[in-house]
């Protein structure tokens, strides 16, 4: 079995996760932009504003912030609940797909060789 990486490794691959993506071109989102795009992406349950909010535990302005700019680069849209007009949904797109495809390869590639991991019934480290 191998122990988790540990907080400095973790700290390591998200700073140059973020470095990666500041560098390229492409959308430079906050860490709020972010945390709602991957949680829009990471579960398959409908998102609402309300419901992404409440899941953050943010205002609903500024969730519907966060949204704006997604929308502007495409990586979500925003479609009215034909159940409760009220509501407003948070549909993925082709283009946030593609951007979270990319993301996990910049993630992958920050953390090539970082996350070394020791197990603990030999005690070797071992890339992770």
């Amino acid at each position: 079995m191998a122990s988790a990486p540990s907080s400095d490794q973790l700290v390591g691959v998200l700073r140059d996760t973020i470095v990666a993506l500041v560098r390229r071109d492409g959308p430079d989102l906050s860490a709020r932009q972010l945390g709602v795009f991957l949680t829009c992406y990471l579960s398959d349950k409908a998102h609402t504003v309300r419901g992404l909010a409440a899941d953050l535990e943010v205002s609903k302005p500024a969730i519907t912030r966060a949204l704006d700019r997604l929308s502007e680069f495409e990586l979500v849209r925003r479609k009215v609940d034909p159940a409760d007009r009220r509501s407003v949904l948070v549909q993925r797109t082709l283009k946030g797909s593609s951007f979270l495809r990319e993301l996990r390869s910049v993630m992958a590639e920050a953390a090539g060789g970082k996350l070394a991991v020791v197990h603990e019934t030999t005690g070797r480290r071992a890339a992770g």
